[in-house]
């Protein structure tokens, strides 16, 4: 599967939101090998910088180490995470997928794509095509045909707390079944056009403010405070500050007022 990021170039340029929100900022390319997304500043120009991480030292990667655990990169790091077809190498996609979630920074981004079990295994494992393939990944609903599937639809949903998915795609634009169909099974990401595979894509929220229970006079004057863009102290003294409520009449002096009234008429005619 060679060079697949720069595969996914073109399509992303014209692909709405990686261009303008996604590859925004401070990134880290993970398991960039050869191929790092850094190449294509110029057509991501939002960018400001974006840090190679590989486990191998031929990839002369600007940070080496372990993708399943990312040691030494510190939590809410970086503005996106990329990774491209690395996450099927891992003993445990999971942790790693957890890890990768950890140095993302609240708002960021985290764009992966993992090979299509169907399209690129082609209902055979081991994988024939990469014998270093740990795992394989499917929209599809489980059980599938491979003894170690995993739904993409699950490990964003099980693994990315407070994540809000952007998009989830099965590429299959440039793939072509009738090849398989004619010559039989054969691995068509050797192509420098094809892919085949998912991609996902999925920001991260802010972490929500724990529950606390409060009184409905509190709630009523965070919420005017609030629509007046004013301190919660400020309502407090402007209502301080406010005059006591008027008792209300009692009947006896509501019918005195009665008969002072229709006195002065009575005068006044």
């Amino acid at each position: 599967m060679p060079d697949e990021a720069s595969k996914a170039v073109v399509r992303r340029m014209h692909t709405p939101g990686f261009v303008t929100r996604y590859f925004v900022g401070d990134g880290i390319d993970i398991g960039a090998g050869g191929d790092s997304l850094a190449q294509w500043h110029e057509q991501f120009p939002a960018m400001t910088s974006l840090k190679s991480f590989d486990g191998e030292e031929k990839a002369r990667p600007d940070i080496l180490g372990d993708a399943e655990t990312m040691e030494g990169i510190e939590d809410e790091s970086y503005d996106f995470v990329h990774s491209a077809h690395c996450l099927e190498h891992m003993h445990n996609p999971a942790t790693a997928l957890g890890h990768w979630w950890r140095i993302l920074k609240p708002g960021g981004h985290l764009i992966v794509i993992v090979p299509d079990e169907d399209m690129y295994e082609q209902g055979v494992w081991p994988s024939t095509f990469n014998p270093d393939h740990k795992a394989t990944f499917t929209t599809a609903d489980l059980p599938t045909w491979s003894p170690v599937s995993l739904n993409v639809l699950y490990l964003v949903g099980r693994w990315l707390p407070n994540g809000r998915v952007i998009r989830i795609e099965r590429l299959e634009n440039t793939y072509r079944a009738w090849v398989t169909e004619q010559a039989g099974r054969i691995d068509q990401t050797a192509s420098s056009v094809t892919e085949a595979a998912i991609e996902f894509v999925v920001r991260k929220g802010l972490a929500p403010e724990p529950l606390t229970e409060i009184t409905h006079a509190e709630a009523a004057i965070r919420s005017v405070a609030e629509g007046l863009n004013v301190s919660e102290e400020q309502v407090r003294a402007d209502l301080d500050d406010m005059p006591d409520p008027v008792e209300p009449d009692t009947d006896e002096n509501h019918q005195a007022d009665v008969d002072e009234l229709e006195q002065f008429d009575r005068e006044d005619e």
